[in-house]
């Protein structure tokens, strides 16, 4: 969960573990070296960099303990250790997901878990006042919109990062942050943060179908982020951050549907695991605080996003099975993904006006 400066009482860390002195060095050393792989597993989260992290710290801890377990190690030549930790590594690769599930749910509690609509805080009816306009391209955000824009909501993480990346999509009319896919009526940041609404940080985008077709907006989604991560993305963990498309016609579902396909196999092709984007149709959207909206241009805000893009491409639309959508088809070339496209690492550098073609 990121930290914003302006909410009281954001970010608490979890209560450190304890451990008395009564231990002995061997429990010492097991505690260690288990803690040590569940938090490199559940923390470091793209599995690749995680298995490296786990074979040099669990070395690390094994060649500097002073328990039998450690003297044992030091007794076996470098290359042993080296060998003994890639094994270790590997035989511990089918437990990741069950170690980070049970870490995240020690830590984090409930907010790892969707609120069952009964126990959902029950909101307000007055809607959140906000000013109609766009930061950046001086657009309404809550409308009237021109006849013939199209909507669409998006969740892939932190909605500040997600809203830049899509203002400056040529063809974009507008975006707004909100509040989507839950159970509590106009609820607020605190509300949300507290795991205890159902909602996801979202981002609603207007756009001219005219000028950037749906599967542009998808090809945007689904490379801007892991979609893998279940309820958190990055450094962002619980139910608020997770990966949702929110279609609001049914061709968009549908195109949704395909994409999700197609980019399944793409990304299985490189080790990763399911994808876990929601696809719920005809969502309640809640505008967030004004202070949310179009966040990173605004003066003294804080560069944030912790999205993960994988760097695999969205395959081409001809590989989505949509021969009788052919009306829907990219209208962004190539070049303009190569030159603007989301990379991985950081998804909101650069300016925040919009892309010119």
């Amino acid at each position: 969960m990121y930290y914003d400066p302006t909410v009281q009482g954001a970010g608490q860390a979890p209560r450190p573990l304890t451990r008395g002195s009564s231990w002995s060095p061997g429990a010492v050393f097991a505690i260690t070296f288990a803690v040590t792989v569940a938090l490199v597993l559940a923390l470091g989260v793209a599995s690749h960099e995680s298995q490296y992290a786990v074979q040099h710290h669990v070395a690390d801890i094994a060649a500097t303990s002073s328990t039998p377990y450690g003297t044992a190690v030091h007794s076996k030549p470098r290359g042993w250790l080296s060998s003994a930790a890639t094994s270790a590594a590997a035989r511990l690769q089918p437990l990741q997901d069950s170690i980070t599930d049970a870490l995240m749910q020690m830590l984090m509690g409930d907010k790892m878990k969707l609120v069952a609509p009964e126990n959902a805080l029950p909101g307000r009816d007055e809607a959140m006042q906000i000013i109609n306009e766009h930061f950046i391209l001086k657009t309404p955000i809550e409308g009237p919109f021109p006849e013939g824009l199209e909507t669409i909501v998006f969740g892939t993480g932190c909605f500040w990062g997600t809203e830049k990346m899509f203002w400056k999509i040529p063809g974009v009319y507008s975006t707004a942050v909100g509040y989507a896919a839950g159970y509590t009526k106009n609820p607020t940041y605190e509300e949300v943060c507290s795991g205890m609404t159902g909602h996801n940080e979202v981002v609603l985008v207007v756009y001219d179908p005219k000028k950037i077709a749906f599967a542009d907006l998808l090809r945007n989604f689904w490379e801007s982020h892991n979609p893998t991560q279940g309820m958190g993305q990055g450094n962002d963990m619980g139910t608020q951050y997770r990966s949702g498309i929110y279609p609001t016609t049914d061709a968009q579902r549908k195109l949704a549907e395909a994409s999700l396909n197609a980019y399944q196999k793409a990304i299985s092709a490189k080790g990763y695991g399911p994808i876990t984007t929601e696809i719920v149709d005809n969502v309640d959207f809640y505008y967030a605080e004004n202070y949310h909206q179009q966040y990173l241009a605004k003066p003294m805000s804080r560069p944030y996003c912790s999205a993960q893009p994988s760097g695999i491409s969205v395959p081409a639309f001809a590989e989505w099975g949509l021969s009788d959508m052919k009306e829907y088809a990219p209208k962004l070339p190539d070049s303009y993904w190569d030159k603007y496209g989301p990379k991985p690492g950081c998804t909101i550098a650069g300016p925040n006006t919009q892309n010119v073609l």
